[in-house]
C-alpha cells in the first residue's frame, strides 16, 4: 500500500482513546465499535503499510505487519493476572521486531500513542536470563563494552532505558567504569513527549523514521552481542 494512503491519525484517533479512559468497558466498547474500526484500527494499517519500506531501509531483518496481532497490539488488556481489570488498554501500540518471531525476546522498534502523549524507540524492554548474562558480559568486555559507550554517545536528545536495579549484580566490580549500565535489566532508546502536530498527518511516518534511525545502533547492538 503506497505511503500516500496514509494521511495521519484523526482528532477522532484520540477522542475515542479519551472516550475509552473515561468508560472503560465491555458496553461502552461495544457501542463505540464503529469507531474503534474506522478511527483507530484502519489508520493503523495504514500507517503500517506507509512506514514498513523505509523502516526496512534502516534494518533489513526487521518484521513489519499491518494487521492486528501483528505490527498492531490488540486493544484488550490481559488481565488474569493483574489487579487492574480494566478490559481494554487506552493507547494505541505498534511493534516491528527483528527477524521471524515476533515477541520480546528479540530486539526492534516500538511506537505508542496516547491521548496527549507519544512514545517512540528501539531495543528491547527486558531481557530474559541467558540473553542477561550475554548482556553483562559483553558490557564489562573492553571491546564490546566500548562499542556500546559509542552507541549510546550517538543517541543524542534520546533517553536510554531498561535500568530496572538499584544496585550493581553480584559478582562484578561496582567500580568498573561501566558499572551503571549493569544495572540494566533490558535496553533501549527513546523519545517521550506531547503528541507533535504531524500525527495528524502523514509527515508522522518521517517523524517516527528519526527517531527510529536514531535509536537503532542500540538494537544493532543488542542483535550483534546479545541475542544474535
Amino acid at each position: 500500500m503506497p505511503t500516500s494512503d496514509f494521511k495521519g491519525f484523526s482528532r477522532e484517533t484520540f477522542d475515542f482513546l479519551n472516550g475509552l479512559a473515561r468508560n472503560n468497558s465491555k458496553e461502552w466498547f461495544d457501542k463505540h465499535r464503529a469507531d474503534y474500526d474506522e478511527h483507530y484500527v484502519a489508520p493503523a494499517k495504514l500507517f503500517v503499510s506507509a512506514i514498513g519500506p523505509k523502516l526496512k531501509a534502516i534494518s533489513k531483518t526487521v518484521s513489519v505487519e499491518p494487521k492486528v496481532n501483528g505490527s498492531i497490539f490488540r486493544i484488550n488488556r490481559d488481565v488474569r493476572f493483574s489487579k487492574d481489570k480494566s478490559p481494554y488498554k487506552t493507547n494505541l501500540d505498534f511493534w516491528f521486531w527483528e527477524g521471524e518471531h515476533r515477541g520480546w525476546d528479540s530486539p526492534g522498534f516500538f511506537l505508542r500513542l496516547q491521548p496527549t502523549t507519544w512514545i517512540a524507540g528501539a531495543g528491547m524492554h527486558a531481557f530474559s536470563a541467558p540473553q542477561l548474562a550475554k548482556y553483562r558480559a559483553a558490557v564489562v568486555d573492553a571491546k564490546t563494552g566500548v562499542e556500546l559507550e559509542a552507541k549510546i554517545k550517538s543517541l543524542g536528545p534520546l533517553v536510554l532505558g531498561g535500568a530496572g536495579r538499584k544496585k550493581i549484580p553480584r559478582g562484578f566490580d561496582a567500580d568498573h567504569s561501566r558499572a551503571h549500565l549493569l544495572l540494566h535489566d533490558g535496553l533501549h532508546a527513546f523519545h517521550e513527549g506531547p503528541l507533535p502536530k504531524s500525527v495528524h498527518t502523514e509527515k508522522f511516518v518521517d517523524e517516527c523514521l528519526n527517531i527510529f534511525r536514531a535509536a537503532a545502533p542500540i538494537s544493532r547492538w543488542l542483535m550483534k552481542h546479545v541475542t544474535g
